[in-house]
């Protein structure tokens, strides 16, 4: 694939592990034939363990964020902000347009708004301010301005309220096989620090998602209201 062909996918979680979780199949899908793609957690998510101090279980969070980006093929990024405190100011913002500005995206997958969580919810509260704060001309910063055009939100349990999935990206084998590899590198989607079955869950989902639109496994997408209905690929 030559490089002007190839595109970028950006997927921005609360946590380590979220967009893994919820996108990871298809990001491992086009990282697969020949795209890009970046995580990039807001927090590490290390207040969550029953038995590891945050600071511990932040650095294995963080060690399990990259396996689980080399085995999908993907580029992984940190900001440097805490589980359960993520705040919503111009600081935060600016900091994810530089990334955006920097890895230069054609797709942003991210949070939908409708969480149980307070760190998913206010993440989708910062993606839109620091995805127009990347696009504008008139905005100087170190680098220069990039618009991301596509933007999706992914099928998170915590984030249920109102999450009308509208997109359907089949997944194929390889894909497949490479993040259930990738999603037994965490601890947490293993069941070993709430017991919730993550990775059963999401394996179930990709078949829940998939049977109505006709593929085998799917992993499903919101859009913004008035986005294009029903688009079954994200690279057109």
């Amino acid at each position: 694939m030559s490089n002007e062909n190839k595109q970028h996918i950006l997927a921005i979680g609360g946590h380590a592990g979220d967009m893994d979780l919820t996108a990871g199949a298809v990001i491992a899908k086009y990282t697969q034939s020949g795209h890009k793609a970046t995580f990039l957690h807001l927090t590490p998510g290390e207040k969550g363990h029953p038995r590891l101090t945050p600071d511990d279980y932040a650095k294995q969070k963080i060690e399990e964020a990259h396996q689980f980006a080399a085995i999908v093929g993907a580029d992984v990024r940190f900001l440097s902000y805490k589980d359960g405190e993520l705040p919503v100011n111009d600081e935060i913002k600016y900091q994810i347009a530089d990334i955006i500005r920097e890895v230069k995206p054609n797709i942003i997958i991210t949070h939908w708004k409708g969480s149980i969580h307070k760190d998913h919810s206010n993440t989708a509260g910062l993606i839109d301010d620091a995805r127009f704060y990347a696009g504008l001309k008139t905005i100087k910063r170190d680098l220069p301005h990039h618009w991301v055009q596509k933007i999706y939100y992914a099928d998170n349990w915590e984030d249920p309220y109102d999450f009308n999935p509208e997109v359907f990206i089949d997944i194929p084998e390889e894909a497949y096989d490479a993040w259930v590899k990738a999603m037994n590198v965490y601890a947490y989607a293993r069941g070993e620090t709430s017991g919730f079955p993550f990775i059963e869950y999401y394996k179930a989902l990709t078949i829940v998602r998939g049977a109505p639109v006709g593929f085998k496994r799917a992993q499903a997408f919101a859009v913004p209201q008035g986005a294009l209905h029903k688009r079954l690929q994200f690279f057109e």
